[in-house]
């Protein structure tokens, strides 16, 4: 089942329960009252635009394409200009603007690209959707695991 389908029926997901812990004055905004915030936070934005472009270089790699650095950081470019320009719809902390996270951005997937091991891996799965139940819970927890992959020695890592 994918997620949406998932999403259809009543459920928790992490980061609902981990947003009900930290802030349930948040979780009620968000999950019950369905409130939009005004802007989102710099790294919400930042991280879904890293997590985009890693999706894209695995399934890269699950093609047989290794994704060039510039090919990787120039994705990384487009997608966060496109996003962090939109006027409202980011709030930066302090010190920290839409160019000073673009570079960031960029040398992070510079060091990724140089660092992960690349060779001799296999991708099983990107954004795979899970559900569990737990006794005494009457919904599901769903999720997605963001990658799975399988090194030459057969251990597999799910992130």
């Amino acid at each position: 089942m994918n997620l949406q389908e998932l999403r259809k029926h009543p459920h928790l997901s992490v980061s609902s329960i981990n947003q009900y812990i930290e802030c349930g004055l948040a979780y009620r905004f968000g999950k019950v009252d369905k409130a939009q915030p005004e802007s989102n936070p710099e790294a919400l934005v930042f991280g879904f635009t890293i997590h985009t472009c890693l999706a894209e270089y695995y399934a890269g790699v699950d093609n047989g394409i290794n994704m060039p650095v510039d090919e990787l950081t120039a994705a990384f470019e487009q997608r966060w200009q496109s996003v962090a320009q939109k006027s409202g719809q980011v709030s930066f902390k302090e010190g920290s603007s839409a160019e000073s996270l673009l570079a960031q951005g960029k040398a992070l997937l510079a060091v990724f690209h140089r660092e992960v091991p690349k060779e001799n891996c296999r991708v099983l799965g990107i954004e795979r959707p899970f559900a569990f139940r737990l006794e005494g819970l009457p919904v599901p927890i769903i999720g997605v695991f963001d990658l799975v992959i399988e090194d030459e020695a057969g251990v597999v890592t799910i992130n």
